[in-house]
């Protein structure tokens, strides 16, 4: 265990990672980083964190701000119930804790959107607290070190990992020790092409004494990914387009799209209900937007009405220029079909 803790710290600070922005900051900052950082690259995350902590450099900043301003600046980053969850424990903060990030594990865990190893993390590269943590580069880590096959999603494995995580800990360094965890699943011991020569504890790594490294972690069994469809409605009067703001739950949740139908009929027949007139309109090509479980083939239809129908600004619907609507808080997809519109006018 010594040699494993030991080798580890002594190789993040040689050569792990030091610059990022989020490194020896305060907990609203680890929180932050850690929350944007589950499912998404680091290199992604960087310039969103950093427009982030310009617009909202306090969680009392947060709190006071819009859900709609928080998921604007969330705009691209995907899996959106994590900047609601963000903002609802920011606002938990401001009434709870008086707008200090609480230094309690149990306190942490029952926070919106963090679970064990998030909060775990929290305390100890905030707080310098003894804790064990266990995200996917994590895992994937341990399970070849200790040869623990199985999918770590499997909670009998998961728990192999975790005892694993609780025996290792070193007495001391534990900031270090935490982030050349990550540091080393990041940048070495990756999921593919892992650098097995350049890794510190390589000597007593059961997967690499046993040529099992490419087989551990065991791969999740592949399901035939469904694929759904979609029709979005493009309302356009002149240069500008309807949008309409999602429910808080599910997909794109609290978003803003144009309205969307599960097919071409639908569409069709709703706008024949609303009653608008249509001077002329097109279908734009199909394109596919890929979850991670089901992909979403979207058929785009374009119709540019004759005059603007005064019912279709209610509550939940704005009109607004499709160059202005790229500021909006707008999924992937329709910012990508936004820009080849404004392209187009343009």
């Amino acid at each position: 265990m010594g040699s494993f803790t030991s080798r580890l710290i002594r190789w993040q600070r040689q050569h792990g990672r030091h610059n990022l922005p989020w490194q020896g900051a305060d907990a609203y900052c680890v929180w932050l980083s850690e929350i944007m950082l589950q499912q998404t690259q680091v290199a992604t995350v960087i310039p969103y964190y950093q427009r982030f902590t310009a617009s909202f450099p306090t969680i009392a900043a947060l709190a006071a701000a819009s859900e709609d301003e928080v998921l604007t600046h969330w705009s691209g980053l995907g899996y959106y119930a994590r900047g609601r969850n963000l903002h609802a424990t920011a606002q938990i903060i401001v009434e709870q804790y008086s707008g200090e990030f609480p230094h309690d594990f149990e306190q942490i865990l029952e926070l919106p959107g963090i679970g064990r190893s998030t909060a775990a993390a929290i305390c100890a590269l905030a707080y310098h607290e003894r804790r064990a943590i266990l995200d996917g580069n994590v895992k994937r880590v341990l399970a070849r070190y200790c040869g623990i096959a199985g999918w770590t999603g499997n909670k009998v494995v998961e728990e192999k990992l975790w005892q694993q995580a609780e025996a290792l800990l070193p007495q001391h360094d534990i900031t270090s020790y935490t982030q050349a965890l990550m540091d080393i699943g990041a940048t070495v011991c990756t999921r593919s092409r892992p650098k097995c020569d350049e890794c510190p504890v390589q000597a007593g790594c059961i997967a690499c004494q046993t040529n099992r490294v490419p087989e551990l972690p065991t791969p999740r069994s592949r399901k035939a990914v469904p694929e759904k469809h979609a029709t979005f409605l493009l309302l356009m009067h002149g240069n500008d387009i309807l949008l309409e703001k999602r429910p808080g739950s599910g997909i794109w949740g609290g978003l803003w799209c144009p309205p969307q139908f599960d097919d071409e009929g639908a569409a069709r027949d709703w706008f024949v209900r609303s009653g608008m007139a249509a001077s002329h309109g097109e279908r734009l090509e199909t394109f596919t937007h890929i979850f991670t479980h089901f992909k979403l083939r979207i058929t785009p239809l374009r119709i540019q009405l004759s005059r603007k129908p005064l019912h279709a600004a209610q509550p939940g619907s704005v009109w607004l220029d499709v160059e202005e609507s790229l500021q909006a808080a707008i999924p992937a997809p329709v910012r990508s079909l936004l820009k080849e519109l404004n392209r187009r006018m343009g």
